[in-house]
């Protein structure tokens, strides 16, 4: 069962988090306990499944990527796991996961691709299809930025 301090850090964990040498100092101080203490539960919710992951959200196009694209591909059943993993290893392959094909959309492997331009993304485009012998593949680029918020529990 969780407590209501735990309630609170999880609350709180699901806001900013300062970039500072000890980001869990500030928190735990603000909760008066040690640092210690805080990280002994952040790691007790992971352990326990109430706590997936603490993430960092990039603002890509602040940081100047403005090429950014959903490459949408078509992978034989069999296949799927050895490409998925190759695209995943991509530096500039943010996101890769499967999808089940839904009528006509017949695709099954998804990744997000960043870079400056979309010279240079169609580039990484063209050599993953190439590496991978992929020929049924869709390119949908963002047009902006709609949402960089995360589940809000507890609120």
């Amino acid at each position: 069962m969780i407590k209501a301090l735990d309630k609170k850090i999880i609350r709180r964990l699901q806001e900013d988090i300062s970039i500072t040498a000890n980001p869990y100092k500030e928190i735990a101080d603000e909760f008066n306990m040690n640092e210690e203490e805080l990280i002994h539960k952040v790691k007790d919710y992971n352990k326990s499944g109430i706590l997936k992951r603490i993430g960092a959200i990039l603002y890509h196009r602040k940081a100047g990527f403005n090429a950014n694209a959903m490459v949408v591909w078509k992978i034989d059943e069999e296949d799927l796991d050895r490409v998925g993993s190759y695209m995943a290893s991509i530096n500039e392959v943010s996101h890769c996961y499967e999808r089940k094909p839904c009528g006509s959309w017949n695709y099954n492997l998804y990744t997000m691709i960043h870079e400056k331009d979309r010279e240079s993304c169609n580039k990484i485009i063209d050599n993953i299809a190439c590496t991978v012998g992929a020929k049924d593949y869709r390119i949908l680029y963002s047009t902006k930025e709609l949402k960089k918020t995360s589940m809000k529990y507890f609120g």
